[in-house]
């Protein structure tokens, strides 16, 4: 399957139209993937942890169908895609503090200075997750763009409300969650640098 990856997040048609409400389980973690694509992680993280919720939030009508489709296919009743813009609708998606695990895996890099507002984590998305987590809560970004993550961390980092599990402005070599995007899987093959950050909400 052929993604198309650079999607214009300001679009006007992407800030009306369908937006599912989510019936989540009153008990038991949530996870959520910030413009999930695939959801290829999605899908490994469900299939070993059948008692968590799974949620895909992504951009593309078509990916968000074609996720459904997989995951119904599969039996992962655990796993769903929704289609929704993350700077606009995530914070009506989610109870606050409800969010075990919020994780963004290579987003669109906006090269452009002037893209730059198109980028998943701004300031005021970080404050969104925050809200979000639990407390102990985790937030993983990983990248294989350099001025990405570094922009990422910016954003995390100068909020001061998420704490990064290392010390402040650190990556980390790998993650914890054993499951690996298509992204991931093809930077590692390649031996290409992935820039990874995991932060988690102290209170």
């Amino acid at each position: 399957m052929r993604l198309r990856h650079h999607v214009n997040p300001l679009r006007a048609d992407f800030a009306v139209g369908e937006r599912a409400d989510l019936a989540l389980p009153p008990v038991g973690d949530v996870e959520v993937e910030l413009g999930c694509a695939d959801a290829r992680f999605l899908f490994e993280r469900a299939a070993e942890n059948p008692r968590a919720t799974f949620v895909g939030v992504e951009l593309r009508r078509d990916l968000v169908e074609q996720v459904n489709a997989r995951a119904a296919a599969a039996g992962l009743s655990n796993l769903r895609a929704v289609f929704a813009h993350i700077n606009l609708d995530l914070d009506r998606l989610f109870p606050d503090g409800r969010l075990a695990r919020v994780f963004v895996n290579f987003p669109d890099p906006w090269f452009k200075r002037r893209h730059h507002k198109r980028r998943a984590l701004t300031p005021e998305a970080v404050a969104t997750i925050h809200r979000k987590l639990t407390v102990g809560g985790e937030l993983l970004f990983q990248s294989d763009v350099f001025d990405v993550a570094l922009d990422a961390m910016a954003a995390i980092e100068s909020s001061e409300l998420l704490d990064n599990v290392k010390s402040p402005w650190s990556f980390i070599d790998d993650h914890r969650y054993v499951a690996r995007s298509l992204r991931e899987v093809r930077c590692i093959e390649r031996n290409v640098r992935i820039w990874r950050m995991l932060y988690f909400k102290a209170s």
